[in-house]
């Protein structure tokens, strides 16, 4: 019989709010209840660095051969339509009917209260917002999203669902709204030391900042962007 492993989480925390997602996987390897976490770090890396959506794809698969109950395969389907989102509005594929689909799957799975729900809203949200077109239904998955983030106290998806709802008041020209959103966003990721997104909380608050402090904030975002070796490669501190 294999040996059973223990993972710290706080180390695999502190190894992805730093980059090292490759690391953090390793640390999972071969333990068959943690095979959607591992992919969900090599999806998130593949974000981050623009490269490695073949490796998120192979970790995804095993983790799909492996779940073992319901609450696993709609973590499995949940991650699965994130990827597929990724590859979609990163130009890798398009492969929004599959997001769709798997996410769908996912809400299928899971019980109207379970906690793994408002990450899937969350990530419904981004469906909606960036592959869609349609703020009014975005919108109305992140605020379900962040309600449950904060029912939860998930410090890190609160920081997401600030940010997200920060970019539609940013669009419908609300800037204090905005503001106060980004502002919240980046205090989150400082507090809970996800040191690898605080560039692009700089940037979006950037957006919205005087330009005295835009560009302290941009200048910042810079230096950790270069500090980790020019990651996330998306990010546009022009």
């Amino acid at each position: 019989m294999p040996e059973q492993r223990t993972t710290d989480a706080g180390q695999v925390w502190l190894l992805r709010s730093r980059g090292c997602w490759q690391t953090a996987a390793d640390l999972l390897d071969g333990d068959a209840g943690t095979a959607v976490e591992r992919a969900e770090l090599l999806i998130e890396a593949a974000f981050f660095t623009g490269r490695g959506w073949d490796d998120a794809e192979s970790a995804l698969r095993a983790a799909e051969a492996v779940v073992r109950d319901n609450r696993e395969r709609a973590a499995a389907a949940c991650a699965r339509g994130f990827l597929a989102y990724g590859a979609t509005v990163s130009k890798v594929h398009d492969r929004l009917d599959e997001a769709q689909a798997a996410l769908g799957r996912a809400s299928a799975l899971l019980a109207p209260e379970d906690p793994a729900r408002p990450l899937l809203d969350f990530r419904r949200g981004l469906i909606a917002h960036a592959l869609l077109g349609d703020a009014t239904a975005a919108r109305a998955a992140y605020r379900r999203a962040h309600a449950g983030a904060e029912q939860q106290q998930d410090a890190h998806l609160l920081s997401y669902t600030w940010r997200h709802l920060a970019a539609i008041a940013q669009e419908d020209g609300n800037v204090a709204g905005a503001r106060h959103g980004y502002a919240e966003s980046l205090r989150l990721r400082e507090e809970t030391g996800f040191a690898i997104g605080l560039a692009p909380a700089l940037a979006a608050l950037a957006d919205v900042s005087t330009p005295a402090e835009a560009a302290q904030l941009r200048a910042e975002a810079r230096r950790l962007v270069r500090a980790f070796a020019g990651t996330p490669v998306w990010l546009n501190l022009d």
